[in-house]
């Protein structure tokens, strides 16, 4: 849903090619319909249409999996604050929509900040009655492959075979890299080159921004990590076996501190079919993890995720109406 960004267009290429998808629905304030027509020249066999502004509800009638990378893209000098006063009505209305027509739905929430939009979506949804747990999914797939990128470059292993848990959160501090859990993880040397690459991991769409000199934020790289996470998904839904992928969902694990928690999920016909209990992880993990890296904000992983929530919730009063 919404395709103007680059991001959603090139997702849209991998969905039309993704042999498991067989209906493509693209809705957008404007372009959507043009689009679908581009696409629909790649010589696969899905059905490929684009639904203009005011055909929301026809564009997510008996759809299966929704993908939601809706709103603007972060600037320089946007904090998660700005985002989140743009985005969330976006995505309060597009999840309005689905709730009504589609309330079966997977849904894939890419718009950030996905600490936040995630409990948003869950709130449209309980409060329409057809709330599932199971079949709501926080898109974190773009922090797994940038720590697959950048650890597979100082190992010198293939990104392909370098694979890394990343837990917690999505944004900053609260993304946590469980490097112990990789292979590859003992070629970091402790210390600086161990805390550089964390520290590239929690803030590579910082790197994006300041690359792109103010034009945009991770885009093509976006893409990828969100088809590369639908695909799992409909891979599982087709009744493949053993498929697993972190995502940001609502977690038994530390549901004493936060509601939703990234971590490593099993899927299934039905979305989340386990979530595994976490690894043995290291000092410096649960130092991530526990302790504040942002000794300015004071905020540990579970508060900052926290806090995020709860920012979303306060909101809910005022967008929900």
């Amino acid at each position: 849903l919404h395709l103007s960004l680059r991001r959603q267009r090139q997702m849209c290429i991998r969905d039309r090619l993704n042999p498991n998808v067989t209906d493509l629905r693209l809705y957008d304030i404007r372009l959507a319909p043009g689009v679908a027509a581009d696409l629909g020249h790649i010589n696969t066999p899905s059905q490929c249409t684009g639904y203009a502004q005011e055909n929301l509800e026809q564009a997510l009638e008996g759809a299966e999996v929704i993908v939601i990378p809706a709103g603007v893209p972060r600037k320089p000098g946007m904090t998660r604050d700005d985002l989140f006063n743009t985005n969330a009505s976006i995505v309060r209305d597009l999840a309005k929509a689905a709730a009504k027509v589609s309330p079966k739905a997977h849904m894939l929430i890419i718009s950030n900040p996905v600490n936040s939009t995630v409990p948003i979506v869950a709130e449209v949804f309980k409060r329409a009655g057809v709330y599932d747990p199971k079949r709501l999914f926080g898109v974190t797939a773009l922090d797994i492959v940038r720590a697959s990128t950048f650890l597979s470059g100082i190992a010198g292993s293939k990104p392909a075979d370098t694979n890394v848990p990343v837990i917690g959160g999505h944004s900053g501090v609260t993304i946590v890299p469980l490097l112990s859990q990789a292979q590859q993880g003992s070629s970091v040397s402790p210390g600086e080159q161990y805390e550089k690459l964390v520290h590239r991991i929690q803030f590579g769409g910082d790197e994006v921004v300041k690359a792109k000199d103010g034009a945009g934020s991770a885009t093509l790289s976006m893409a990828y990590a969100g088809a590369v996470f639908a695909d799992a998904l409909l891979r599982a839904m087709h009744g493949e076996k053993g498929v697993k992928q972190c995502a940001f969902v609502e977690s038994p694990l530390f549901k004493d501190q936060v509601q939703f928690f990234a971590s490593p999920v099993e899927l299934g016909p039905n979305g989340v079919e386990n979530i595994p209990a976490l690894p043995q992880i290291t000092a410096e993990e649960q130092k991530l993890l526990f302790l504040s890296r942002d000794l300015r904000e004071g905020r540990d992983v579970f508060n900052t995720v926290r806090a995020e929530f709860n920012r979303a919730r306060e909101e809910l009063h005022l967008i929900l109406e």
